[in-house]
């Protein structure tokens, strides 16, 4: 047999052939294999660098730029960070930031960082594809909650001195008999004798209170401010925002408790300062200085209240400033000293005894200026046994929540009635001024 003939018929070399003509595809398997695991690391790093991207856009620091600063800060990073990818072959990112300000000055940042590019294969030639595709996306909301100054402004006159609850009311209209039942608690240095008449060994009605173990609507005020001051302190910090707190009170004057502080801590500690007038005598401050009982200044107190600016978006953004709320605590009615109120006020002898806003309307331009006011109406009730109350304040008692809502701004109107918890409903009042938004990512 021919040796061409023999060679022909030899199968001794099947395998290697096999193997030769397999090899081929196997290896081009693995090659696309490895190229593939390959660009999923690579789309990874870009994946996790779009994410710091878009995070930094949405951190304390990034939400303190504009967003457009912000924006740029973003597409530097990414690209930096991008470079450094070996392999990878990425396009300029279109990054997008976007800002939306609510009502209440929170305002929301959503940004948005896709990428696109290719990773470069190391098998190119044998796959016939020199690069894969690389693409995806990150996207983050973050919310930031406005800085907001507080302006806590208390009634301390001495309709405050009212018991808190009707049990303490009755207790107060029980012991007080020779005087005809008063129920309130009137806090006088030299009381005149139909004053304290009954009282043990002559005190003053505010000493009979706190010897009967009468709560005071005054002690319930102050607790709660203390209280509010605290969960002011609480919020910020969980809100990441800034708020600052000034306490004034007000009687027959205007008094500063805190000037405005971001020292919340200072600022609840002075809440102690927190005291109702004590006066001389009935009708009098001091021994020489009498004016009639006309103890409620309410107007003199929203006379100063250009110590509150005009307010900002409460951002931390350059050149911005912190919302402005004034929160005001009373019972609705003035006692003032006004002889050119009209006829319809209830008056005697020039005192004018009335509901906040009959004559001046001092909410409205604040209100138009952007400074929000919240109430909270300590409800002045019905005292039937007192004639003072049934001559000069029930003709026009039921006209006061509705004046004090008038006041307030949308939202911002709370009455708590005798017996009620002022504290709860402080701080429900000041949850609806917070108003804010959490961080979400």
């Amino acid at each position: 047999m021919s040796r061409p003939a023999r060679f022909a018929r030899d199968r001794s070399g099947n395998a290697a052939i096999i193997f030769a003509i397999a090899a081929l595809p196997i290896l081009g398997v693995i090659g696309m294999s490895l190229d593939y695991t390959l660009a999923g690391r690579r789309e990874a790093q870009l994946k996790a660098i779009a994410d710091a991207a878009a995070l930094m856009t949405t951190s304390p620091a990034g939400m303190a730029l504009t967003s457009t600063a912000a924006r740029t800060s973003a597409v530097t990073m990414f690209n930096a960070q991008a470079a450094l990818v070996g392999g990878a072959a990425v396009a300029a990112p279109n990054i997008s930031v976007t800002d939306t300000t609510a009502a209440n000055g929170a305002v929301t940042r959503v940004t948005t960082v896709p990428f696109t590019g290719t990773s470069k294969n190391n098998f190119a030639t044998l796959l016939n594809m020199k690069t894969m595709p690389l693409g995806g996306r990150s996207s983050v909301s973050s919310s930031t909650a406005p800085n907001i100054d507080f302006y806590l402004l208390l009634d301390t006159s001495p309709s405050m001195g009212i018991a808190a609850t009707q049990a303490g009311i009755d207790k107060m209209v029980a012991n007080t008999q020779q005087q005809g039942g008063c129920a309130f608690a009137c806090h006088e240095t030299n009381p005149t004798a139909g004053d304290v008449a009954g009282n043990p060994g002559g005190e003053d009605n505010y000493a009979l209170a706190r010897q009967l173990n009468v709560a005071l609507r005054i002690d319930l005020v102050q607790q709660a401010t203390s209280n509010l001051i605290q969960t002011a302190s609480s919020t910020e910090a969980s809100n990441k925002a800034v708020y600052r707190v000034a306490t004034y009170t007000f009687d027959q004057s205007f008094q500063t408790i805190t000037n405005l502080t971001a020292n919340l801590a200072q600022a609840q500690n002075d809440t102690g300062n927190i005291q109702m007038l004590k006066v001389y005598s009935n009708g009098c401050l001091t021994a020489n200085n009498c004016n009639n009982d006309t103890d409620t200044q309410f107007d003199q107190a929203m006379a100063n209240s250009a110590y509150i600016p005009n307010p900002g978006k409460g951002t931390n953004a350059q050149g911005d400033t912190p919302q402005e709320v004034l929160f005001i605590v009373t019972d609705g009615v003035i006692d003032e000293q006004y002889p050119n109120y009209g006829s319809t006020d209830m008056t005697t002898n020039g005192r004018t005894i009335t509901t906040i806003g009959h004559q001046y309307d001092y909410c409205t331009p604040l209100k138009n200026r952007g400074v929000r006011i919240a109430i909270l109406y300590t409800t002045y009730n019905p005292l039937p046994t007192n004639g003072f109350y049934n001559q000069y304040v029930a003709p026009f008692q039921p006209n006061i929540p509705t004046a004090l809502q008038n006041c307030a701004s949308a939202g911002l109107f709370f009455q708590v009635n005798t017996g009620g918890d002022i504290n709860a409903a402080m701080q429900a009042l000041f949850v609806r001024a917070v108003g804010t938004a959490h961080l979400t990512q």
